[in-house]
């Protein structure tokens, strides 16, 4: 594997060298950051403490001492000593300021938002080459599942064909109480309200937001190109209905949210989430409950799987503590296939096919179908299955959710015609 010497050599001033400890500015203390704060605590081959926590409420009760705490964001980043900053909060544009205060201060940062890098990637990319300081986000997709450090280091050739996967474990915990328990959508979604799995606006996770900015994250390290969340499509669960239920058991399948991100040719790819007919021999199949799957296919090394907790306190937490150790050895994201290679360019010219529920054929006809390979009607609702290309359903994205419709990918996607990127 070809590495950059002279790129993991340019550090600032505040990257500790393998002798040193690191000394961390964290920001946010809720489960995430209690549970990183008692782990390097218990941990003594762990060369790392927190020096100070920045918290937005002073008045709550912490079993910590209260000097440990503060308000002031300013005082972490000023200070001299703290040569990490781990940025644990759940505000996306709080993160960003956070995040870019730390680089542009020469600190390098962990972490876990998703939200936020997923909508300002590119600029935070731009800043670690300007300032030398480094930022690594294992933690920000798939939780305890390496899958960024794996695109970096083991899968960082021109041979990747696809990333598909399951990258929520929210809606997969309600996918799968309905498919295996038999419940319907909103006792599952209720019960994973319940269980903590989902928050009582679960928008976020069952519209597919949470997916989606995940897989732009992790298209950055797959073909080196970052898409704007506006530029792509994602379409949740919140409309799936007892007939789509029937529908994928006659058929003897299943129902996952699923996020696809493809290799069309040399040149162009494309990406997006939606609920996805899987078939029983396909891996992510059989992954349930809140665990995430992820697919990897390449042109020699095929199809290859990872798999397992994607959501909540211990997993995300492992995640940074294995970014906080990889700091600690001066590792950080080259992104080697913006480096290396030409990066590929995206395109919404596919056509995807897609099962459509709908009642109205008004709405119907919102969809363009170019070909429809099947149908069915009947006074309750209608279904057709056929192809449409991705840049209309991403010119109807906000309509969706309030239509009365479902839709599903079946799985095939192929190039339509030679335009360029979102043509």
């Amino acid at each position: 594997m070809e590495t950059s010497i002279a790129t993991l050599n340019q550090k600032s001033v505040n990257t500790p060298s393998v002798s040193e400890t690191q000394v961390i500015g964290l920001f946010g203390f809720g489960t995430v950051g209690r549970g990183l704060y008692h782990v390097l605590e218990q941990s003594p081959t762990t060369k790392a403490r927190i020096k100070r926590v920045c918290i937005k409420n002073s008045e709550k009760e912490r079993d910590l001492p209260q000097s440990l705490f503060t308000t002031d964001a300013q005082s972490l980043l000023a200070d001299d000593e703290i040569n990490l900053i781990v940025e644990l909060i759940d505000n996306a544009t709080d993160a960003y300021h956070i995040v870019k205060s730390a680089l542009l201060a020469g600190k390098s940062v962990v972490s876990g938002n998703k939200t936020m890098l997923a909508h300002h990637l590119e600029e935070l990319i731009a800043l670690q080459q300007e300032t030398g300081a480094a930022l690594l986000y294992d933690a920000s997709a798939c939780g305890s599942i390496p899958v960024i450090r794996n695109l970096e280091e083991y899968y960082d050739n021109d041979l990747l064909l696809s990333i598909k996967g399951i990258l929520n474990g929210s809606t997969n915990y309600i996918l799968s109480r309905i498919f295996t328990d038999g419940q319907s959508y909103s006792d599952a979604l209720k019960r994973a309200q319940e269980l903590g799995f989902a928050e009582s606006n679960p928008s976020f996770d069952v519209e597919g937001l949470d997916a989606l900015y995940k897989l732009i994250i992790l298209t950055v390290h797959g073909f080196g190109t970052y898409v704007h969340p506006q530029q792509a499509f994602n379409y949740g669960i919140s409309n799936l209905g007892q007939p789509d239920i029937r529908y994928a058991r006659e058929k003897g399948l299943k129902l996952k949210l699923v996020a696809t991100l493809a290799k069309l040719n040399k040149e162009r790819f494309t990406l997006f989430v939606m609920p996805t007919f899987v078939k029983p021999d396909e891996y992510i199949y059989n992954v349930e409950e809140e665990y995430n799957g992820v697919v990897i296919e390449g042109a020699f090394y095929e199809k290859q799987f990872m798999f397992g907790k994607g959501a909540g306190g211990f997993p995300t937490g492992s995640a940074v503590l294995s970014d906080i150790t990889a700091r600690f050895h001066d590792y950080r994201y080259e992104y080697k296939k913006r480096r290396y290679f030409s990066p590929l360019a995206y395109t919404t010219n596919v056509l995807v096919e897609v099962y459509l529920r709908y009642t109205s054929p008004v709405d119907l006809d919102l969809f363009g179908f170019t070909e429809i390979s099947e149908k069915y009607s009947s006074r309750e609702y209608s279904w057709v299955i056929g192809k449409l290309r991705l840049s209309s359903l991403i010119s109807i994205k906000e309509l969706l959710p309030k239509l009365n419709v479902f839709l599903a990918f079946t799985g095939n996607v192929e190039p339509n015609g030679t335009g360029g990127n979102n043509e």
